[in-house]
């Protein structure tokens, strides 16, 4: 047995039959919703290459992120605003963008993996695993469509809000997106809540 698929094993050793992994991506950015995609792996049918989104070049993320499409018994895609980032905010916002992947399956599952820490206001049961979308297919598979549709709506952003590079740097705080707050200021997909150090001199040598 591949090790990245004890953690489903155990599940359904524990008679449970309907797993499914979840993931989220940028927490970290500083624009742009937080992305989180659900998804209900086939036993019989997992496709090759799952493994955490971050070590994955962009080109076999999309291909992956194809043939887990294609292949999956459900999968799920959910968000949550820059708005409620601001309100709630990333944590409990990543947390619900979570549980909105998971409540909108076409499959009701009967326990959840989830990558990170803590816990969903859901009642179905659900386990925390640090750095889980290395460590099982199913969380690496959500991790991969959730990166995915993330950067893919970072592109669209670029179009609509030029400027700011974001289909470079998909709302995380490089140099040059920094720079680009210090001479524009915020746009309205910014997290106003979210601080950032300017750029000096020294940075950019």
């Amino acid at each position: 047995m591949n090790p990245r698929w004890k953690y489903e094993s155990d599940c359904f050793a524990q008679n449970y039959k309907i797993i499914v992994g979840v993931d989220e991506v940028g927490m970290g950015c500083l624009a742009g919703p937080v992305v989180a995609a659900a998804v209900i792996l086939d036993p019989n049918d997992i496709p090759e290459g799952i493994d955490d989104s971050k070590k994955l070049s962009a080109k076999k993320r999309e291909l992956i992120s194809i043939e887990i499409k294609k292949r999956a018994l459900a999968f799920n895609i959910a968000h949550a605003t820059t708005q409620e980032i601001d309100t709630i905010n990333i944590y409990h916002a990543a947390k619900l963008a979570m549980k909105r992947a998971i409540e909108g399956l076409s499959l009701k599952p009967d326990f959840i993996l989830m990558d990170g820490r803590g816990t969903l206001n859901i009642s179905t049961p659900c386990l925390a695993i640090v750095k889980g979308d290395g460590l099982s297919f199913s969380i690496g598979a959500a991790s991969i469509i959730a990166k995915v549709t993330r950067d893919r709506l970072m592109e669209e952003y670029d179009q609509k809000i030029p400027g700011y590079g974001f289909s470079k740097h998909k709302g995380y705080g490089s140099v040059f997106h920094r720079l680009c707050l210090m001479e524009k200021g915020s746009s309205e997909i910014h997290r106003k809540s979210f601080s950032w150090t300017p750029v000096v001199s020294s940075n950019l040598e």
